[in-house]
């Protein structure tokens, strides 16, 4: 794997391909968005990231984490394909990304307003499947696949507006999966639920990463769950984003929310990169 940054164990996870071409690249992506000028000279364009590069290797699972205002989202959406950098390139499976690949999912905080609530859930899940000519009788498979993997099994018949908010995301979850991307790109995809249902759901996401082998970035402001999920976290500034350091995680695997955050590395992960956050 070729990254740049710091790193603070140079000890790989076996989970990750290291040798093989990245999934996702950034290399050295700026993006400014235009804006006018207020009087008095200010206002004008505004840089949200500045010279970010770094790779996530296949079967990597990668958390992102920085200050509000940082261009997290910005950089996940350049990730995606979702927005072009304004210099440098983001390379997905080594080709520029120029629109979202099939190759890539994409799960937003705001799963409500993603799913439709006229769709029955089995039906909101297969609507990939359908766009893409999935034959139904895959479709149907797939999607029994994806409900059993988050849980939702029985829930096939219901509609999302039943559904509590950390079901609701288990819902987008599946979708995000039923075609089976090599890439899921997730915006800190559990911030609008309570405590107990976002732990239930970390442990979802690091149980279906290693289901269907799914490379994975995440978005998150929360420190704690950065560490508990991650083999690599990457640092950003505040504006404009820079990569301040990439800290990988050697917590063991498997993880889960007693054991793992009851381990002292994890308080020492936990202060670093509350330093790294807080203070850049």
């Amino acid at each position: 794997m070729n990254v740049q940054g710091h790193e603070t164990t140079p000890a790989p996870e076996p989970a990750a391909d290291t040798a093989g071409t990245p999934v996702v690249s950034l290399r050295n992506v700026r993006k400014v968005y235009p804006g006018p000028v207020r009087s008095g000279g200010h206002g004008g364009p505004k840089v949200a990231l500045q010279d970010i590069t770094f790779d996530v290797a296949r079967g990597e699972f990668a958390c992102v984490v920085g200050p509000s205002g940082a261009g997290k989202t910005t950089l996940l959406r350049t990730l995606a394909g979702l927005a072009q950098p304004t210099s440098g390139a983001a390379l997905f499976e080594g080709a520029p990304l120029r629109s979202v690949p099939p190759g890539i999912g994409v799960v937003f905080q705001d799963y409500g307003r993603s799913l439709y609530p006229w769709l029955t859930v089995a039906r909101n899940v297969e609507l990939p499947l359908r766009v893409r000519g999935v034959p139904r009788a895959e479709r149907t498979e797939r999607v029994a696949e994806v409900l059993g993997s988050v849980g939702l099994a029985d829930a096939g018949r219901g509609y999302p507006w039943q559904l509590s908010g950390g079901m609701q995301q288990r819902v987008a979850i599946a979708r995000s999966l039923a075609y089976r991307p090599d890439l899921l790109l997730m915006d800190e995809p559990f911030a609008s639920v309570d405590a107990q249902t976002r732990f239930e759901l970390e442990d979802l996401i690091l149980r279906v990463r290693q289901e269907f082998g799914v490379t994975v970035v995440f978005v998150t402001h929360d420190i704690d769950e950065a560490v508990y999920l991650a083999d690599r976290v990457i640092a950003i500034s505040k504006s404009p984003g820079v990569v301040t350091e990439i800290v990988r995680i050697t917590l063991p695997r498997p993880r889960d929310q007693i054991t793992t955050k009851a381990d002292p590395a994890f308080a020492r992960y936990r202060e670093h990169l509350l330093g790294l956050v807080m203070h850049r």
